[in-house]
């Protein structure tokens, strides 16, 4: 097992980034990480708005996988995620789904337990996630708050333990990353944070050969779901439901017309953040009806 320590971090998925560590296929990895605030906000007196933001959303890696090829597809199985005992939320002026309001800076630390975390007076079911997974773009750089086809900061609350994800491949080596551990986020991220925490993943990489999905694909234990991107929720809800009624017509075997209306009786669209550069959306189709190699091409 190879095991990438926290320090190992960037903030640009690209292809130009020199591998942290390389490994094969079948080969387990255990990534530390840092929490989305770069580890700044030390308790509640901290202002929020005041953040080194060079330092935010930082992931590490990246890892270089031996035989990614463009055109390829990485899978990734997420088998573990531990966090620290404490977790930090803020809201910043201008920032998250209610930014058009007046409110005031704030950040509030919460405890974590193996079960539950702790805001105020409400004990709140833990379930881990990860914010921020994602490979190299074909050239260029793209910021790790950002998310897209290379996956990057989807903030996807199902993207836990016990899922694997698929991304397409665009450089060699695919040059894998991940970080912005969530204790618990609900859809949307609606202030822009969630419980942010340090933690450590343990993953599991592997590859299909000569084919990819137009976005990242995350199976769940009942479901596949395509984790789309776009400038604004009508553009990233398309962009999910024209590649998940795509897969239908693969695996049904029937016309888009067809899949267009199955598509409006299985076919559920979810948000997963409305709070980055890039807001995100999910078409979520049951295992029953689908295969990954459906979203494969």
């Amino acid at each position: 097992m190879k095991r990438i320590s926290k320090d190992k971090v960037i903030y640009t998925f690209s292809p130009s980034h020199e591998p942290a560590e390389k490994v094969h296929p079948g080969e387990f990895i255990l990534f530390e990480t840092e929490d989305a605030f770069g580890g700044q906000v030390k308790g509640e007196e901290t202002p929020p708005d005041k953040l080194d933001w060079s330092r935010v959303d930082g992931a590490t890696g990246p890892v270089y996988i031996e035989g990614a090829e463009k055109g390829d597809t990485l899978v990734v199985y997420i088998l573990d995620i531990k966090l620290q005992d404490r977790g930090a939320i803020a809201v910043i002026p201008g920032y998250g789904g209610l930014s058009h309001l007046d409110f005031n800076p704030k950040a509030k630390v919460v405890r974590i337990d193996r079960s539950f975390i702790y805001f105020g007076d409400l004990r709140i079911p833990q379930k881990p996630m990860i914010g921020t997974i994602g490979v190299a773009p074909e050239e260029g750089e793209i910021p790790t708050g950002n998310p897209g086809r290379h996956g990057g900061n989807m903030d996807v609350s199902e993207l836990g333990v016990g899922t694997r994800l698929y991304l397409p491949v665009f450089t060699r080596g695919a040059l894998l990353a991940l970080g912005d551990l969530h204790a618990v986020q609900a859809d949307g991220e609606l202030c822009v944070s969630a419980i942010e925490t340090p933690g450590e993943v343990l993953v599991k990489v592997d590859l299909i050969k000569g084919k990819q999905p137009a976005w990242p694909i995350l199976e769940t234990l009942d479901s596949f779901q395509v984790i789309a991107a776009g400038k604004d929720l009508d553009e990233a809800s398309k962009n999910a439901a024209e590649a998940g009624v795509k897969a239908l017509m693969k695996s049904r075997g029937i016309s888009f017309e067809e899949a267009y209306m199955l598509g409006s009786l299985v076919l559920e669209l979810k948000i997963n953040q409305v709070v980055d550069p890039l807001l995100g959306v999910r078409a979520k189709l049951p295992k029953e009806l689908v295969k990954i190699d459906d979203f494969l091409e």
